[in-house]
């Protein structure tokens, strides 16, 4: 005999999970990009609030010698990772039985992270600096000037061995680094990104039971960023400051989904499209500056002069172009039996395809790594997120959840900015129905980290992070009606 699995009964076990399932560590993926709010059933909305606190940390490399790229263990980072929260909106009616249409609101990327000590702070002090970058060679600004001048002799008359022109150019580096980071003394490496995203669905069913849906429509995203590089840790890029105006640009969705109502199943294979940013950005090099300046100098300029070439060649004012990775999520759910529901997620993004590369930061770096310089943030390998969960109905009004994770991350190492690889989860959630149309989840996932080390743009590796972990709790408004 056929058992039928009526929604009915399964309604108030249906979308418990998708409070807990929310954000993911890979890249700067954040809200899942979840459409399941128009699958529902009739007509449907929800508010979402999803929290996010992690516990990042690690140590820095004792080695700030930006030409050698040998990590050695040095003091603790503290706790990087800063709290994040954000919300998510949907709403969704049926034209009649065959047409529907939705509208979706989440903050699908992001970032917040900030290092508060370490060598990821501006620490001010130059002759500690020339020390700890030349190993000791030179334990101080007036040695280190004192060495240049005496080589700078031998450059001129042009009698420097290969040997001595490294030794001279190391030296001149460390001191145009220790006086970036003089400049910003005290100030701790920084980055946040925002983003918000607004998607238009219509869908349409078709077959004989109308098992089968199309849908598609237009997405609207807005994505801002503000970035600072501080301490020695990031060599010549210290003191380095960006600040990405908010673009607004559009994309879209497209997908298929199929359902049987009698066993609550629901499949859906969802599409977003890569979308192109062209982000108005002020950026601020200090070591583009102190090297423009000396050159000024050296060529004949006076103080005055060379300092406003230096002030011009540290500050740009530009345009370049990000591009949000394109990304396919399938959702799945099925009854087990009348008050058990089972659900799958799959979700993949192409984060291998995505960089940050500012023109001013890009354009300084070409000096020592080639005419195409480096980005200031890029990705190794795409991610793969994975989603297992159980709903029961556990009285009239009140259904638990719960779920198992992982997600692959992208890649290790990684940028310095984001030191995680993927995680494996667990969580727990509820749904109360108030009423016959009204209902209130609360949810909360629990994050294992997976180690990584931090990675810069030029390979060096500044950072190991372990044995970290975090949660997430999340809080839904829901209301449904036929």
């Amino acid at each position: 005999m056929r058992t039928t699995f009526h929604l009915k009964t399964l309604a108030v076990a249906i979308a418990t999970l998708s409070v807990a399932s929310v954000t993911n560590a890979a890249g700067l993926d954040r809200s899942g990009q979840d459409v399941t709010a128009f699958f529902q059933d009739g007509t449907y909305a929800e508010a979402v609030y999803t929290y996010i606190d992690a516990d990042v940390s690690g140590y820095d490399s004792a080695n700030t010698n930006p030409s050698q790229n040998d990590y050695v263990r040095g003091d603790k980072t503290g706790d990087i990772a800063e709290s994040y929260d954000f919300f998510r909106y949907g709403v969704k009616a049926d034209i009649n039985d065959t047409f529907s249409v939705g509208i979706l609101y989440d903050e699908p990327f992001g970032a917040a992270a900030e290092y508060t000590q370490s060598n990821f702070v501006s620490q001010g002090d130059v002759d500690a600096s020339i020390a700890s970058i030349t190993n000791g060679a030179a334990p101080s600004l007036a040695a280190a000037q004192g060495a240049i001048g005496a080589l700078a002799a031998g450059e001129t008359a042009g009698v420097l061995t290969p040997e001595q022109q490294a030794q001279l150019d190391g030296l001149r580096g460390a001191v145009a680094v220790a006086q970036a980071e003089a400049g910003n003394a005290g100030e701790n490496t920084n980055v946040e990104v925002r983003s918000q995203s607004l998607t238009g669905i219509l869908g349409m069913k078709f077959g004989a039971n109308k098992n089968f849906q199309i849908y598609g429509g237009p997405v609207a995203q807005r994505i801002q960023s503000e970035t600072k590089l501080r301490g020695l840790a990031y060599g010549p890029a210290t003191g380095y400051t960006s600040n990405s105006n908010p673009d607004m640009d559009y994309g879209y969705i497209a997908g298929i989904a199929y359902s049987k109502p009698e066993i609550a199943l629901k499949a859906a294979l969802t599409y977003r499209s890569e979308i192109d940013h062209d982000i108005d950005i002020s950026e601020n090099y200090p070591i583009a500056g102190i090297l423009a300046q000396e050159a000024a100098l050296q060529q004949g300029a006076t103080p005055a002069q060379a300092a406003a070439i230096g002030a011009a060649a540290a500050n740009r004012n530009s345009n370049y172009e990000i591009t949000t990775p394109k990304s396919v999520n399938f959702d799945f759910q099925t009854g087990i039996n009348p008050t058990t529901l089972a659900t799958a997620k799959v979700r993949w993004v192409p984060w291998s395809d995505f960089v940050i590369t500012p023109p001013l930061y890009n354009d300084v770096s070409k000096r020592n790594y080639g005419p195409d310089g480096l980005d200031l943030v890029e990705y190794e390998d795409d991610q793969w997120q994975v989603e297992l969960g159980l709903a029961k109905r556990v009285a009239p009004a009140l259904a638990i959840s719960g779920t198992v994770g992982w997600d692959s991350g992208a890649g290790d190492p990684t940028t310095s900015l984001g030191p995680v690889d993927g995680y494996y989860s667990v969580g727990l959630g509820a749904k109360y129905n108030v009423t016959e149309n009204w209902a209130v989840s609360a949810g909360g996932k629990y994050l294992w980290f997976g180690d990584a080390k931090g990675r810069l743009p030029s390979g060096k590796i500044v950072g190991d992070f372990q044995d970290n972990d975090g949660y997430i709790a999340g809080l839904k408004l829901s209301y449904q009606g036929k």
